[in-house]
């Protein structure tokens, strides 16, 4: 569980990471370009979203990975390169390569990130001129890095934890267009440990699997998005058990903080199934559960309708679903027993879907498959932000 992990009480960087971020222009005043830099070339690998419209940044860093070495990440908001064409593209280069000058290294060493609104051409200028001298503002606190990487998120987002020698630090962005195939908008993790190319992208899939790749506020699959991980060894090597366990719970915390951050949620919804068939089945009731905006919605006015549940777990047609073996839970209080609705106190069930972490349980009672889900509630502030998104 992520609570297992004794997250540092200040986020802080790893051994030989700094960052910084300024306001270049595309944003009236906020910061709206980070560079994230490790003093020495750190091993490094990625996973990236599977839309069918990925943006430049995505096409440029699936090449750039392969080498599994970096040294630095720029990532800049407002505008995020995405149906841009060929022209984007180039843009993608010319930011990795301003990134490169600024720090005296190669632009095959730098990952590039966009983040922002559709179909509008990057003002690579303003990033070029931008970046030059950016080196003499780098500093250990990740969450100014996190500053600039933000676009409807209502705060930054950092995270540090130790493992044995080592330390590992999570930057993240993200609240709304968010239904990973393979990890949040844009998200980066930091570590001193040493470890090569081929382990850390192994381990990098193992703990997004049950964290980033199980949450969601709107279903929506992004066009960039992005988890990467860098390590630059200079605490040297470290448990991979012990390391592996951090990561996945320090995900884990994170997809946490990024669903409660959804756009307009006012609540976490941490779905858990149970006694599915497999761990498949598992994963596809809870997305079921975690996605359905009658049960958003029933979160989000508190009220007792838990035949939403039902509903939800039942369209699951290609899983097995047994009404007679299946019960459910909110925040630990049984609301369905063998496929029932139970008579239960609306005022107690109203309470526990008030508070600000709701937890629904399902247990389906036909294997051993199991798997949680992260979400939040659908609230009028998300209409209202996406419904003049491309006009703010």
């Amino acid at each position: 569980m992520p609570d297992s992990l004794p997250f540092h009480a200040t986020p802080v960087f790893p051994r030989g990471f700094r960052c910084a971020s300024r306001n270049v222009g595309l944003k009236p005043t906020a910061r709206d370009l980070t560079l994230f830099v490790s003093e020495v070339d750190a091993t490094a690998a990625a996973v990236f979203t599977r839309n069918h419209f990925p943006g430049a940044p995505i096409i440029l860093g699936r090449e750039t990975i392969r080498g599994g070495v970096l040294r630095a990440v720029i990532a800049n908001s407002k505008v995020s390169n995405v149906a841009t064409g060929a022209r984007g593209v180039d843009n993608a280069r010319r930011m990795a390569r301003a990134a490169a000058t600024e720090l005296g290294t190669s632009a095959d060493r730098v990952l590039v990130s966009s983040t922002g609104v559709i179909g509008v051409q990057l003002p690579i200028e303003k990033i070029e001129a931008g970046v030059v001298g950016m080196t003499a503002d780098l500093q250990l606190d990740p969450m100014v890095g996190a500053e600039g990487i933000m676009t409807t998120d209502s705060h930054p987002k950092a995270l540090s934890a130790s493992v044995g020698n080592a330390t590992i630090t999570w930057v993240a962005k993200g609240s709304g267009m968010i239904e990973p195939n393979m990890a949040t908008m844009l998200s980066y993790i930091f570590t001193d440990a040493a470890f090569d190319a081929p382990t850390l992208d192994r381990l990098l899939r193992a703990a997004v699997t049950p964290s980033f790749n199980m949450l969601s506020v709107d279903t929506d699959t992004s066009t960039s998005d992005t988890c990467a991980i860098l390590a630059n060894g200079l605490a040297g090597p470290v448990d991979e058990s012990a390391f592996l366990q951090a990561l996945i719970a320090g995900c884990t915390r994170m997809t946490e903080i990024l669903a409660r951050d959804g756009e307009g949620a006012e609540h976490l919804l941490r779905v858990q199934v149970t006694g599915a068939r497999d761990a498949r089945e598992a994963h596809v009731v809870a997305k079921s559960i975690v996605n359905s905006p009658l049960v958003k919605t029933m979160v989000h006015g508190a009220d007792p309708n838990v035949g939403r549940l039902l509903m939800a777990v039942g369209k699951c047609f290609d899983c097995t679903i047994q009404p007679t073996t299946t019960d459910a839970w909110i925040n630990g209080y049984q609301v369905v027993a063998r496929g029932e609705r139970l008579s239960f106190d609306d005022a107690v069930v109203r309470d526990t879907l008030s508070r600000e972490v709701v937890d629904i349980a399902v247990a389906l009672g036909v294997g051993d498959g199991a798997a949680t889900a992260y979400g939040c509630d659908f609230t009028k502030g998300y209409i209202e932000e996406n419904a003049a998104y491309y006009s703010s």
